[in-house]
């Protein structure tokens, strides 16, 4: 069955001020109204479901400028009240136990903490790994039907990540296997008044306990790995307590989920085009290029998260107030025609292949190599041994997640020929 990527009609209204970012149409594919507003300007005013109101960037060039401009900075203490007010942000305690990570930090602090992360995640460590990773692959589909249909999230996507990661940092095997990923979902907040609020803070304290274990159980085995040498630095006075909890959340939440909604947009990407899927599996030396242009066609992190002025700033000619949420779209960016030729293709001989997909700037994405043998070998495994495999339904049955800053699916029905 060819599946075809979904047109939308072209819609020659006015952009609204501001542009909604609702709804399942723009779920299942936001990149006509980015379109529209590339076309339009680089900056606009949009509103998103929790009724925030925020500046989007969406060009390449602007988004660029904006992922590498140090007058925008990540703490949540540069928000003004109106942002406050409808962000629904993590309640504290947990927001100034769990929040003070990586991605709401500015330097000198982040350059400080980030500095003990990078070495897990060298190219060169990961190409070490490529062996082990491969293992965990192999024994995910092993475990999948001979043949017929599944859903590939709760067979595959949904654990190789995390199965991964746990081999990555340190995570033991007994504590990897108690995770619940779930707790992964405290990074879509609810506000106080929604019905949801008190599984969402059930979920909150499940992860602060798992976060309390894992802790313990380095500071008794004093292993030397990321999570050892994390709560070594928390007892030589080099992290705080809040800053060594938020980064094993951050490792825990923004280590496993993006890949596993990443494996699932290449692989509708793919199964779109099934000219290039054919190439891809029979020719496996394209697959680091292939890796790069599914990541530029579809990125799993749609938008960065926060960002803010601490003055009233001009940003590409649009004057922005202090405290307001600046956003970048990195989807937007990575379909601008005047950076990319024929910027909805699916190319897989695109190079070079400049794409914004883990960010630019200080804030690039530590873990990017690893994404990226992540990504190498779960679609090479699946391509290989998967011979067949297809979507198992139409295009308007994807069941896009409602997160607002990410791109994936909750399950991908798909059918084989069989298990090699």
């Amino acid at each position: 069955m060819t599946i075809q990527e979904p047109l939308a009609a072209v819609d020659t209204q006015p952009l609204a001020d501001p542009v909604p970012l609702t709804g399942c149409p723009y779920k299942a594919n936001p990149y006509p109204l980015y379109e529209r507003m590339r076309e339009a300007g680089p900056v606009h005013r949009v509103l998103f479901p929790s009724g925030v109101r925020a500046w989007l960037v969406t060009g390449y060039d602007a988004a660029h400028a904006a992922l590498n401009d140090d007058r925008l900075g990540k703490n949540h203490d540069r928000g003004n009240d109106r942002w406050r007010a409808r962000a629904s942000i993590m309640p504290d305690p947990q927001h100034s136990q769990l929040q003070v990570h990586l991605l709401h930090q500015d330097p000198p602090k982040h350059t400080h903490m980030r500095s003990f992360v990078t070495d897990a995640f060298t190219p060169r460590r990961i190409e070490q790994l490529r062996p082990r990773l491969q293992e965990v692959a192999d024994a995910l589909v092993d475990a999948l039907p001979e043949a017929g249909s599944t859903d590939l999230v709760a067979g595959f996507a949904a654990h190789f990540p995390f199965r991964v990661l746990a081999e990555v940092i340190g995570l033991p095997a007994e504590l990897a296997a108690r995770f619940d990923r779930d707790w992964g979902k405290v990074v879509q907040p609810v506000g106080p008044t929604d019905p949801g609020r008190p599984l969402y803070e059930a979920r909150l304290h499940g992860l602060q306990s798992y976060i309390a274990e894992v802790v313990t159980h380095k500071r008794e085995h004093a292993d030397d790995d990321l999570l050892g040498r994390l709560v070594v630095a928390r007892d030589q006075g080099e992290l705080s307590q809040e800053e060594l909890d938020s980064m094993i959340f951050q490792l825990l939440v923004a280590g496993q989920e993006p890949v596993t909604n990443q494996i699932t947009t290449a692989l509708i990407a793919l199964f779109r085009h099934p000219d290039q899927l054919a190439r891809l599996r029979d020719d496996p030396a394209l697959m680091p290029r292939a890796v790069e242009e599914l990541l530029r066609h579809d990125s799993a992190f749609e938008l960065t998260t926060w960002r803010f002025f601490d003055q009233h700033s001009e940003l590409h000619g649009t004057e922005i107030p202090a405290g307001d949420s600046v956003i970048v779209s990195l989807c937007a960016a990575n379909r601008d025609p005047r950076r990319f030729d024929a910027p909805d293709a699916l190319d897989l001989d695109r190079s070079p292949n400049p794409h914004l997909a883990f960010g630019h700037g200080i804030h690039f994405c530590p873990g990017a190599a690893l994404a990226r043998a992540e990504l190498q070998i779960a679609l090479g495994t699946l391509l290989r041994r998967l011979p067949g495999l297809h979507l198992a339904v139409g295009d308007e049955d994807i069941e896009w997640i409602p997160a607002v800053l990410g791109r994936g699916t909750n399950r991908l029905p798909v059918g084989y020929d069989r298990r090699l």
